[in-house]
């Protein structure tokens, strides 16, 4: 196939699929594209238990469940671009014909959201990818995380927004578009999870994404909901197309978010109470433990904290680090004892390590899919410097290494590359070594949780990836680890509170860190949301979900003050 002929295709797929969206949601009825009443806003401000107990008694419609939520994602799109497919129809002929879900489950009517690499019978899975236009065909069923959720009650009604290579900090494609942040267009959502960050931020219920770098969490994070990373094997992932197929050095998982922590716990005890292994091999049979909930929430347990502070790669800025301290202090308040981790283990080796094995293939899977001319993020793109000659690649080392002086960004320069096999089974062996020192480390010091920043920064401009991808080090520790980990929104950028030290010194800076922090500006940032981490070890996701209700239960009145739907009646299209 010809260059042309290639780009030519590229560009009339990408027509069609946002042709075929917009046909889709104006021929939505009147009902949908009303203004968000007063009976919507208390649907969304009602705990999920009382919609689930409502719609098993028949005391409220899943119908009208599906319509309030349809207007907060049609008005959440117009406002962010944040659906790629819309499902609603075929949610409504599901619900009319009361085929496939089971309106007696522990989520019977409550519309979900999906990332929109997971397959939905009916509907193409692009992954943002033109190439993957029209492969709806090559997936006659639903897939088994699907299944399992309409089994559960759920109602699955958009997919959402992402980055073709799923490794970018921006949600941003050529098929569906820029998605934008609900409190600044200026700025990214995250990624790669950053639609379904979007509309859950903007008011939807529960949905669903994957983290292999921080996927789930730098999106709440950014956008102001909420996320757990799932350890691996603990939350269903069959049923997805992936632009890194076979990628198991850091692998990938698939996890919960939503709009409260009362949501987000609720939809992740009811999916696993769905006993997933039974719908996905990879999943362990390990069942829903009440009696870690209660232990870690008993109000007279002290909890043992370690704070991670910074990963010594690139320090949090202010707003970051005032949202760890906001933590940190309510903590104390509880009368919590709070550990310091100067002497964790090396996380730079994390980031050198984890950026080897998630690249192996020097980002050859994710770059076979594109067509000749398809837009790719600055941030992934920097992974496309291991096809450079050898000769290139060395001396752009020794120039950053012996001339800049910068041993760190010298040595991910020297590790953005393919590896061999040999190399591969190499960097694996240090991996588990890796593991053994945390574990080691972690017993020796007899935490309970840890608190970190998810970022060292909140929110980045489009565009900044190019800047901002190598700092990944707060989340990306905790894949390579597999450990499970959480975010809640605590505050937002204030512009008198925020601002860098009139000493801050770019130059002073690694090369990593500079980079971030040209992105940096208090000013252009106000009112962005900021979060904070809570980390267990793995597959201690009861764990972490206690804490993190302890936590916001303890910041009190300073609890994080979400978006208000409302505003939703402001858009225009």
């Amino acid at each position: 196939m010809s260059v042309l002929s290639d780009y030519l295709r590229h560009k009339r797929d990408c027509n069609l699929k946002r042709a075929e969206r917009a046909e889709r949601i104006s021929s939505l009825g009147p009902e949908y594209h009303a203004a968000l009443s007063g009976k919507d806003l208390d649907t969304i401000n009602k705990p999920i238990a009382e919609l689930v107990s409502g719609v098993q008694s028949n005391a409220i419609s899943p119908f009208s469940l599906l319509q309030t939520y349809g207007k907060v994602a049609v008005r959440a799109h117009l406002k962010t671009n944040c659906l790629t497919e819309v499902l609603i129809s075929a949610a409504e002929d599901s619900l009319k014909n009361s085929k496939g879900v089971n309106l007696q489950g522990p989520l019977a009517g409550i519309p979900v959201s999906l990332k929109d690499t997971i397959i939905v019978r009916g509907f193409d899975t692009t992954v943002g990818y033109s190439s993957f236009v029209g492969n709806k065909a090559d997936n006659p069923q639903d897939g088994p995380m699907v299944r399992l959720l309409k089994d559960a009650g759920a109602v699955p009604y958009v997919k959402t927004n992402l980055p073709i290579s799923l490794l970018s900090y921006e949600s941003t494609n050529d098929v569906w578009g820029r998605c934008t942040n609900p409190y600044n267009k200026a700025y990214s959502p995250g990624g790669s999870t950053g639609g379904e960050s979007a509309l859950l931020a903007c008011g939807g219920r529960i949905g669903i994404g994957s983290d292999v770098a921080g996927s789930v969490r730098v999106p709440a994070h950014f956008s102001g909901c909420y996320s757990l990373r799932c350890a691996t094997g603990r939350w269903p992932k069959a049923g997805i197309l992936t632009s890194m197929p076979g990628q198991e050095g850091v692998p990938s998982v698939y996890s919960p978010m939503a709009r409260t922590l009362d949501d987000l716990s609720y939809f992740t005890k009811a999916v696993i109470g769905m006993k997933p292994w039974k719908y996905d091999h990879s999943v362990h049979p390990l069942a829903w433990r009440d009696e870690v909930v209660e232990e870690f929430a008993d109000q007279e347990r002290k909890l043992r904290v370690g704070v991670l502070r910074t990963d010594k790669v690139v320090d949090p800025s202010p707003a970051c680090k005032r949202a760890l301290e906001t933590v940190e202090e309510a903590l104390r308040r509880e009368g919590h004892e709070i550990v310091e981790m100067e002497d964790a283990p090396d996380m730079f080796e994390a980031l050198r390590m984890g950026a080897l094995l998630l690249n192996a293939d020097g980002g050859w899977w994710f770059n076979s899919y594109r067509r000749f001319g398809e837009w790719l993020d600055s941030g992934a793109s920097l992974l496309s410097f291991g096809k450079w000659p050898s000769i290139v690649r060395y001396l752009s080392y020794l120039w950053i290494k012996y001339i800049r002086r910068d041993n760190l960004w010298a040595e991910l320069v020297k590790q953005t590359r393919p590896i061999s096999a040999a190399e591969n089974w190499g960097e694996v062996k240090k991996r588990e070594a890796y593991r053994a020192e945390w574990f080691e480390y972690w017993n020796r010091k007899q935490f309970d949780v840890l608190i970190s920043p998810p970022n060292a920064l909140p929110a980045i401009p489009h565009d900044a990836s190019k800047d901002t991808f190598s700092n990944c080090g707060y989340c990306f520790l905790f894949n390579l680890l597999d450990y499970t980990a959480g975010i809640i929104p605590v505050t937002h950028v204030d512009s008198a509170l925020d601002k860098l030290p009139s000493t801050f010194d770019h130059k002073r800076l690694n090369g990593i860190a500079a980079r971030a922090y040209r992105h940096y500006d208090a000013e252009r940032m106000h009112g962005l949301p900021v979060g904070v981490q809570i980390i267990g070890r793995r597959l201690e996701e009861e764990k972490v979900l206690a804490v993190m209700k302890r936590v916001e239960n303890a910041l009190g009145e300073n609890k994080y003050k979400l978006f208000d739907p409302k505003l939703l009646n402001n858009v225009v299209d």
